[in-house]
């Protein structure tokens, strides 16, 4: 009898803790406090000089939360061709929220573009529905549709599809989006020619993006287009991109219930840190964006962005950063991307903090360094979740 109660003991145990994961800890896994800035109001404005013989990329962002990597792995992409203006652009002359980790200020609002008669070339759109609980909105989605002209480019990336189909354009016309998103997105916009297993999709001008870390991909792909494989390729090589060329096939792999049980139980059960990571003047945004982006999706304890005094620094292409992160708040981690010698100063205010460095002479993919590490930590298995989250692979 004994023989028989204690396997019975050990299935009803592990029953029960899958229960207390999906109903208790489930709702959890995706949801977030989405932050508001309370910062200075002395912001210190960019507004870089546009250069006519240049093409011009305006990236559209919502100041009250736009996906990082979306938004920045553009940024720096067409930056480091050096052959275009690039501009951040909001409604609101106002801090934009990187959801979730880092505030950034737009170079133009929408109604500063339309007076100075800024003409894009390239319009980039990034997810701006902070997951899909709220809906395009219809200020940005008409002022998206004001800009395009049939003749310049538009590059929808990840959930950026949501307001990209919101505006009619792609109305039987192919697009592509977060694999997980996919089934939702097509029955709010049934009209858009949805189509999965693919990096990138192309009709005319019209480019799309499947999830987060397929940017790289349709940046590098309308790179090419403007500027030609030279250029594409050269770009593709400063990043470290782990291909030859611009990979586009792509498998639509969901984040499946079992995935989600994986992240409730790494949350409920294993060790979760506080997360920093450091920002300084000339910070290189890819690989801050990577970083910020592929650990928030090991869902922490908390992740936030931190500065000298909190102040803002300004990145390598000329972004104006303010962090999230108070200095009160604890850190289990200080990531430092890199490393120099001012940063040892910066680093004894984290004096309880493992210090990440991510070595100047390291010449990889950071969005593999980062999956890497977390490998370690957690197991390949929770790996392959947070890919599936970055719809990497």
């Amino acid at each position: 009898m004994k023989k028989i109660k204690k396997p019975l003991l050990i299935t009803v145990t592990t029953l029960l803790t899958l229960i207390s994961v999906l109903y208790f800890a489930l709702p959890q896994v995706f949801a977030q406090k989405i932050k508001v800035y309370k910062g200075s109001k002395n912001f210190i404005w960019s507004r870089p000089a546009l250069d006519t013989t240049k093409k011009t990329v305006i990236i559209v962002a919502d100041n009250d939360g736009t996906e990082m990597f979306d938004l920045m792995a553009p940024f720096y992409l067409f930056n480091a061709t050096e052959k275009a203006n690039v501009f951040v652009v909001s409604e609101k002359r106002a801090p934009i929220l990187l959801v979730n980790s880092l505030f950034i200020l737009p170079h133009y609002s929408f109604s500063e573009i339309d007076s100075l008669h800024i003409s894009p070339d390239v319009i980039v759109i990034p997810n701006m529905t902070v997951h899909l609980t709220t809906p395009p909105k219809p200020s940005t989605v008409n002022w998206i549709k004001k800009q395009y002209n049939s003749s310049n480019i538009m590059l929808s990336i990840c959930d950026g599809s949501a307001t990209a189909a919101a505006t009619g354009l792609y109305d039987g016309k192919p697009i592509t989006t977060h694999a997980t998103d996919y089934k939702t997105l097509q029955k709010l916009f049934p009209k858009a020619g949805w189509v999965r297993n693919v990096s990138v999709t192309q009709h005319g001008n019209l480019y799309s993006t499947a999830g987060v870390s397929n940017a790289v991909e349709g940046s590098l792909t309308v790179i090419k287009r403007l500027f030609g494989e030279q250029t594409m390729q050269a770009v593709l090589h400063h990043v470290a991109y782990p291909h030859d060329d611009v990979t586009v096939r792509h498998e639509s792999q969901v984040v499946s219930n079992g995935a989600i049980i994986k992240i409730a139980s790494k949350m409920l059960f294993k060790k979760n840190y506080n997360i920093g990571v450091l920002l300084t003047d000339g910070i290189n945004e890819f690989e801050l964006a990577s970083v910020l982006d592929t650990y928030v999706r090991s869902f922490p304890k908390s992740i936030n962005s931190f500065s000298r005094s909190g102040a803002s620094v300004s990145s390598k292409y000329g972004l104006t950063l303010y962090p999230t992160g108070d200095a009160k708040d604890e850190v289990n981690e200080l990531h430092i991307l890199r490393p120099n010698v001012s940063d040892m100063t910066e680093q004894q205010s984290f004096t309880h903090a493992q210090i990440v460095n991510y070595e100047s002479s390291s010449n990889r993919y950071p969005i593999e360094q980062c999956l890497e590490r977390i490998a370690t930590l957690y197991g390949s298995n929770f790996k392959n979740c947070v890919k599936l989250m970055l719809d990497y692979n």
